[in-house]
């Protein structure tokens, strides 16, 4: 059903064969023309400033914490059961996002599948609202975990589609820039959207500091005794996403739709997804960069989930703290993002990666050495000594947990864009959503090893420190297993009679 692979990054061939040959050449020749529209590509990393404020309001710094602290009440508890809702979410994707995929590939356009899904991505994080202290009178523990589920699964398949958009937009050798472009445009999102809360409602909960233009109390009548200066986290992320994706749908180019109706693309999906697996061999080195990036990629996430749960937990810092913490990472992940992109072009993706994600061992070693009276595991310091008057991050062990982290930041940001970039020149461009489908599984489908892996280790041992120092390991594996991937492009496309 698919012919011999067409030149690196020309989109539109496979989806314009469904049709005329002069529609056809007319789709072909608008993708080329939309490579070189920068207002599309700003636009398409704009999806990005609108998506990632999730990570940080819910995923990380705002929600998470609260929800182990404060909804089940027990740290270690709680981030059990968060990492067992991320775990049955990374299942699922698995088992889905490969066929999602091939299923938009036969159908051509992604930004229907994109707005869909931010429409479910607005109403889970709004409904998160209702999740109370002590999970009474609002949302069961059960009930946000499965919110949390869905949220996570909605996020991963936003991944699929929107990545799969690049090569439709982007010459092959403005991918690297526009990848990182993409990632600090969302971590600029997550510093905004994170300063709204700071300033608006957590800093004016705390009455911690006097500020002359800060507001007395939380703005919009927020009461800060059931912790709606927290659960505004959650109509804040969904308000933001559904906004600001609106220039993507302005003014980034999709391909045409084919004309294939659903039934037929399902069927030709699962086809296309068996011929792949039947030529895996051909497609071996795809295979393998993917199963790296499989562990790494957990490993990276990993870093970034449980940070706000392990700052919350190790250093009692409140919601205004861990706020601060996520804005002080803000310009390291941002800078991150024009590192990756710089770095992607001066020695190519692959070895950027590599060498992003030895820095990250190395930084997330000094991050987990650190406790309020120890430093690198065996210094032991003199905790109630502040060194500062300001009422956040006065002891020693809290800066140099905060300054591993602003190196995790730069390199974490720096392997997610280089990663991209790297899938996007090894992938067939006529299959890129569903190749992208694999990518997204082998970022979230081994939730059940990161997750997973931090889960089991915590109840084991009963130690967050403990449980968040095994993300070591998928880090190093990956990095091994990505020593072997050649970074060159696919040198053939199967096909379901193949």
């Amino acid at each position: 059903m698919y012919g011999k692979q067409s030149a690196v990054g020309a989109p539109g061939v496979a989806e314009a064969a469904a049709v005329s040959p002069h529609e056809a050449g007319r789709a072909l020749s608008y993708s080329m023309d939309a490579r070189d529209d920068r207002r599309g590509q700003y636009a398409w990393g704009m999806f990005e400033f609108a998506r990632t404020p999730y990570i940080g309001l819910i995923f990380v710094f705002v929600f998470a914490p609260y929800f182990a602290n404060t909804v089940v009440g027990d740290p270690v508890r709680g981030q059990e059961i968060w990492g067992l809702a991320n775990t049955v979410a990374g299942v699922f994707i698995g088992l889905t996002a490969p066929l999602l995929g091939a299923i938009a590939d036969r159908m051509g356009r992604r930004k229907p599948w994109l707005i869909a899904i931010v429409i479910v991505m607005t109403i889970g994080c709004c409904a998160l609202w209702f999740a109370m202290p002590g999970a009474k009178g609002g949302l069961s523990v059960m009930h946000i975990a499965v919110i949390a589920a869905i949220l996570t699964i909605s996020f991963e398949y936003s991944q699929v589609f929107h990545n799969a958009m690049l090569s439709a937009i982007a010459h092959r050798r403005d991918i690297g820039w526009l990848s990182g472009y993409g990632v600090a445009a969302g971590n600029i999102g997550n510093l905004l959207a994170m300063a709204v809360v700071l300033f608006c409602a957590a800093l004016p909960a705390s009455g911690a500091v006097d500020i002359p233009f800060l507001p007395d109390a939380p703005l919009f009548g927020l009461d800060p005794s059931t912790y709606q200066h927290s659960r505004i986290a959650g109509p804040v992320s969904g308000l933001w996403v559904a906004l600001f994706t609106a220039p993507l749908l302005l003014w980034t180019y999709d391909v045409p739709a084919t004309g294939v109706r659903a039934g037929r693309a399902v069927k030709e999906g699962m086809e296309q997804l068996w011929a792949t697996v039947k030529q895996a061999r051909k497609l071996s080195n795809i295979g393998r960069f993917l199963v790296a990036r499989m562990l790494y990629n957990d490993g990276q996430v990993a870093i970034l989930a449980y940070s706000g749960i392990i700052a919350a937990g190790v250093f009692k810092w409140d919601l205004t703290a861990l706020i601060l913490f996520s804005i002080l990472l803000s310009p390291f992940s941002i800078a991150g993002g024009f590192i990756g992109g710089w770095l992607d072009k001066a020695i190519g993706s692959k070895r950027a990666i590599l060498f992003s994600v030895m820095l990250s061992c190395f930084f997330m070693i000094g991050a987990a050495s650190m406790t309020p009276r120890h430093v690198y595991f065996v210094f032991n310091v003199d905790s109630a000594q502040p060194l500062w008057s300001f009422p956040y991050f006065g002891t020693l062990p809290e800066l140099l947990f905060i300054l591993n982290y602003m190196a995790l930041a730069v390199t974490v940001t720096i392997v997610f864009c280089a990663s991209r970039a790297m899938m996007v020149k090894l992938s067939p461009p006529e299959m890129m959503s569903q190749f992208f489908g694999l990518y997204a599984v082998s970022g979230t489908a081994t939730a059940f090893l990161g997750h997973g892996l931090v889960t089991a280790v915590t109840a084991a041992s009963h130690n967050q420190q403990a449980g968040f120092s095994s993300i070591i390991l998928l880090l190093l594996a990956g990095a091994v297993l990505l020593v072997r991937v050649r970074e060159a492009p696919a040198d053939m496309i199967v096909s379901p009679e193949g």
